[in-house]
Parts: structure tokens; C-alpha cells; sequence
């Protein structure tokens, strides 16, 4: 017999508005980022940099999607969170809601990693170009 994963409610709960708030930082400041990419635009009409500014244009776009879906998906597995806690007393998640949590935390721990590398290489460009 297979032993299903049981998470607290409290746990899952805790790390969602972790996510969440985290998220949500991260989409301001890809719009503090996209300012300072228009202003390095402004001031450097060069080939090279207007390629790079490209490159920039769409990271940040990709990554405010991405961030866009993935709040979307934690809010909802949020709504099954709570729908399963109303309908049970025991306290925790198991199952498919375990393995959603599961998949969300790996998609976040990602979508985060992929922030903090894009903050770095363009930070990295606008220390050459500003």
C-alpha cells in the first residue's frame, strides 16, 4: 500500500502568501527594470545596445506573463485548498492537492531563479550603458 503525502493546511497556506508577495515584488521591479532599460534606450542609439535592449524588452515581458499565470494558478489551487478544508476537519492536504502544491513550489523556486539571473545580466548591461 502507497503512502500519500500528507501537507498541513497552515504550511501550504503560509507558503502561498510567501509566493505570493514574492511574486508580486518581482513584477514591480521588472517595471523599475523596463524604466531603466527605456532610459539606457534614451541615451544609446547604438546597434549593439539597441539589441540588447530588445533582448531586455522581451525577458521582461516573458517574465511579467509568466509571473501573471503562476499567481493565477496558486490563487486557484488556493480556492481547492479551501474548498478541501471546509469539507474536512483533519487539517491537512493530500493527493492531487499535495502534488499541485508539490509542482507550485518547483515552478516558483524557478520562475525566481530565472528573476534573479535576468536582474543580474541586466545589471550587469546598464553598469556598461548608463
Amino acid at each position: 500500500m502507497e503512502t500519500m503525502e500528507k501537507i498541513s493546511i497552515a504550511h501550504v497556506s503560509n507558503a502561498h502568501s510567501d509566493w505570493l508577495r514574492a511574486l508580486n515584488f518581482y513584477k514591480d521591479e521588472i517595471g523599475i527594470l523596463k524604466n531603466r532599460l527605456t532610459e539606457i534606450a534614451g541615451k544609446n542609439t547604438s546597434r549593439e545596445v539597441l539589441r540588447d535592449v530588445e533582448h531586455f524588452e522581451n525577458q521582461f515581458k516573458l517574465q511579467k506573463d509568466n509571473i501573471q499565470v503562476l499567481s493565477h494558478d496558486i490563487k486557484q489551487n488556493v480556492k481547492s485548498i479551501k474548498k478541501q478544508a471546509e469539507e474536512s476537519s483533519a487539517g491537512y492536504i493530500d493527493g492531487e492537492l499535495a502534488e499541485q502544491h508539490n509542482t507550485f513550489n518547483d515552478k516558483f523556486f524557478g520562475e525566481e531563479k530565472i528573476i534573479n539571473e535576468l536582474r543580474q545580466e541586466f545589471n550587469e548591461f546598464a553598469a556598461q550603458w548608463m
